[in-house]
């Protein structure tokens, strides 16, 4: 089994997460939220949290997937079926077809 190439530093990657920032950001607008608004709703204390992942310079703890569709008016599994199409998209592939992220 060859190493594992540090997936932070992957090209596709990251733009692949940056493609899932803006999809959040366009389900928040679409929610009628400003970042501080939505982080509020979240429960993360800073809006730069939600600038960041926005950016995607970061993801959404698991455990919260719950928590930022609801704020977000999205049922839970249809929101983290769209998300990951853009965090882990081979196993999104697995789950629900080779599909591409909306």
């Amino acid at each position: 089994m060859g190493a594992q190439p540090n997936r932070a530093e992957d090209p596709e990657r990251l733009a692949l997460r940056k493609r899932g920032g803006v999809w959040l950001k366009e389900r928040r607008e679409a929610a009628g939220l400003t970042q501080r608004e939505f982080a509020e709703k979240v429960e993360v204390g800073y809006y730069t949290f939600i600038s960041q992942i926005e950016l995607g310079r970061g993801r959404i703890p698991p455990e919260r997937y719950r928590d930022w569709a609801e704020a977000l008016n999205m049922d839970p599994r249809e929101f983290v079926r769209e998300l990951l199409a853009f965090y882990e998209p081979s196993t999104h592939g697995i789950l629900f077809g080779e599909g591409e992220a909306s």
